[in-house]
């Protein structure tokens, strides 16, 4: 057999064991999470906030049955499952409204928050309705808020998590970048997308920084998303929709399914 054919060949192998202990390096993470309970905890992004298919009982929280934790928990039947993420909440709605099933006993927890502290929904009406130059300034506004303030206000809510679930494998799921750029697409100006995704990855960036300093896991949703931005063709994101104007910048089901999903797979 030539070299080139042995080191192909061993190459190939090596891959293949690899891709299997990982796999099942993975499987008995999600075993493990599954034979204690699951809490997901955070804002609409966690609820299912335009995924549709709502639970009746969780009113203006909007918790989806097309929702990423909902879906990990059909799929894993961990032995309980606390779903209390809500449309709009905040760090301090986190804290004060949706940590009581937190126990000793909680094997995996899931959490996406920040985003509504750092004035999402202002900043994107902003930008929608204002100029480049009023959406911008907004932005940087959000931006310092995200610098100053919000490390502290996340370190709280993580701090709390572990306090009450101190045996729970966490993990912080992050926000994707709306747009896709250098495509032709009506709405915003370019200079506004890419405002806007640089300010996601600004957010993401800090939120990743102070889950990783508590020894939590950070789930990057961006790779995923990667392709199904809006502009893209196939979003998996909701542009503005003025008939149910709370759908908007929110992940459809596809977004629950194909972006959310998997990462929470990976990282659980």
């Amino acid at each position: 057999m030539r070299r080139s054919r042995l080191v192909l060949l061993l190459g190939s192998l090596l891959l293949a064991v690899t891709t299997a202990l990982t796999g099942a390096a993975t499987a008995q993470a999600s075993q493990q999470a599954a034979s204690g309970g699951y809490v997901a905890l955070g804002d609409s992004y966690s609820s299912g906030v335009g995924a549709g298919s709502y639970i009746s009982s969780s009113g203006d929280c909007k918790r989806s049955t097309k929702a990423y934790p909902y879906l990990w928990a059909a799929a894993n039947s961990p032995s309980s499952f606390d779903f209390t993420a809500c449309s709009g909440a905040r760090t301090g709605d986190v804290l004060s409204g949706q940590l009581g099933p937190l126990s000793s006993a909680t094997g995996l927890v899931s959490v996406s928050v920040g985003g509504n502290d750092a004035g999402f929904a202002d900043v994107m009406t902003t930008c929608v309705l204002q100029s480049d130059s009023t959406c911008l300034s907004r932005i940087a506004t959000a931006r310092a808020y995200v610098d100053s303030t919000l490390p502290g206000r996340l370190d709280s809510v993580y701090s709390a998590i572990r306090t009450r679930a101190p045996n729970a494998h966490v993990v912080v799921l992050g926000y994707p970048r709306f747009y896709r750029l250098g495509t032709s697409c009506l709405g915003l100006s370019e200079t506004k997308r890419k405002a806007i995704n640089d300010a996601a990855d600004h957010l993401d960036n800090a939120i990743a920084q102070r889950a990783r300093a508590h020894g939590f896991t950070f789930g990057d949703v961006r790779t995923t998303f990667a392709g199904h931005e809006i502009c893209s063709g196939n979003s998996w994101l909701h542009s503005v929709n003025w008939l149910n104007i709370g759908d908007s910048y929110h992940p459809k089901a596809a977004g629950q399914s194909g972006g959310y999903l998997p990462v929470l797979n990976s990282a659980a």
